[in-house]
């Protein structure tokens, strides 16, 4: 649980543990998100000179938000966006309307001066909108993977790592921790374990691989064997371990891997910002694959039920979820759908019949199941 500040009264301190405790434990917040509304508490601390949380006044509340209005990004030197400033105003406003309801500050804290730290109207709609985000095409990810280097065990990882996030759409939290024993190449699926792999929202689920290629099938196929036939690694050592590390006359230089899991997925990161800028193309987050493949979605023109099974694959129960925040579509798009439904002829044709390769990977992903 993050500590929190040295500075802080005691009563503060005890709150702020008390608080956190009940996120983690009552409301099932993760670590990251704990992490993130202990700084935002401190952040309200300091605005208010390090006082007492209670009594509380709502200019308190006023000076908060005038303070990250003003306050500047410590790595950019750029004001603090509207959605930065809302989430922080957000975690500390449910910390006070938790507070309004402990006994021994129900007189101290009035639930109704917490709607001080509401944004206006006007911010509100700026931090809540949707903004396009950049998306690589599926040509972009092949192009990378292709022109990624095998040489050595780093590279053949490396390679790996992309074909294996466009083949499943699974986060870099949950690859960086994935146990090479959760990967079925026969059965082409992933079992994400929440005991031990990084999910999100600690959600336990199988990913079937999702019909990209075969070819990027076999990369992955060949990493498992390599990890399984050559360094001997056992099912509960990771699928993407980390980079050994030799001193060459005072250079660190990368010597294979070794059998330890990533602590984050910063090294992750790292490695799709590399391989897409030695490709010649702009670094795409991991995350954007899980975009990709909703657009991939769109392009098979799957049908009802195979739509469905396309976003539970992705994790998501509701198919609202995958539509509306992985299923833009590109405004070019927009604009040849629209102009096709005015012609009965093209019209057809958007609607048309699930094509051959989506009919394809149904089949195998109904045999896998029934022969798991």
């Amino acid at each position: 649980m993050p500590k929190s500040s040295a500075k802080s009264p005691a009563k503060n301190t005890r709150l702020k543990r008390e608080y956190l405790t009940w996120l983690e434990g009552a409301k099932g917040q993760d670590e990251k998100t704990t992490t993130q509304v202990a700084a935002a508490l401190s952040l309200y601390e300091k605005s208010i000179g390090h006082r007492d949380f209670a009594p509380f006044h709502f200019e308190q509340a006023r000076k908060f938000k005038r303070d990250l209005e003003a306050a500047r990004n410590e790595r950019t030197g750029k004001p603090l966006s509207q959605a930065t400033i809302r989430a922080r105003l957000n975690a500390v406003k449910e910390f006070f309307r938790w507070l309004a309801i402990q006994p021994g500050y129900r007189q101290k804290v009035s639930y109704a001066d917490t709607e001080y730290f509401s944004m206006s109207r006007k911010q509100e709609r700026v931090a809540t909108a949707t903004r396009g985000r950049p998306v690589p095409t599926l040509d972009q990810i092949r192009h990378a993977i292709a022109a990624a280097p095998a040489a050595n065990a780093v590279e053949r990882r490396d390679r790996a790592l992309l074909a294996f996030a466009i083949l499943t759409g699974m986060r870099d939290a949950a690859m960086a921790s994935l146990p090479l024993g959760n990967v079925s190449i026969e059965q082409r699926e992933v079992f994400q374990d929440a005991r031990l792999v990084k999910t999100k929202a600690s959600k336990t689920m199988r990913t079937a691989f999702f019909p990209v290629g075969e070819d990027l099938v076999a990369i992955v196929a060949d990493w498992v064997a390599y990890l399984k036939s050559d360094l001997l690694y056992a099912e509960t050592d990771p699928l993407f371990p980390q980079t050994a590390v030799a001193s060459d006359g005072g250079l660190f230089t990368a010597a294979g891997v070794k059998p330890e899991y990533w602590s984050d997925a910063s090294a992750i990161r790292r490695i799709f910002r590399e391989r897409f800028e030695a490709a010649g193309l702009s670094y795409f987050h991991p995350h954007s694959f899980r975009h990709t493949l909703m657009q991939e979605a769109f392009r098979l023109k799957l049908g009802g039920e195979a739509l469905k099974a396309w976003s539970q694959n992705l994790g998501h129960e509701n198919l609202g979820t995958s539509l509306n925040s992985y299923g833009k579509v590109a405004d070019f798009r927009v604009g040849e759908i629209m102009s096709g439904l005015s012609q009965p002829e093209t019209g057809a044709a958007v609607e048309a019949d699930m094509p051959p390769e989506a009919l394809e990977w149904m089949e195998k992903l109904l045999a896998a199941r029934k022969g798991r």
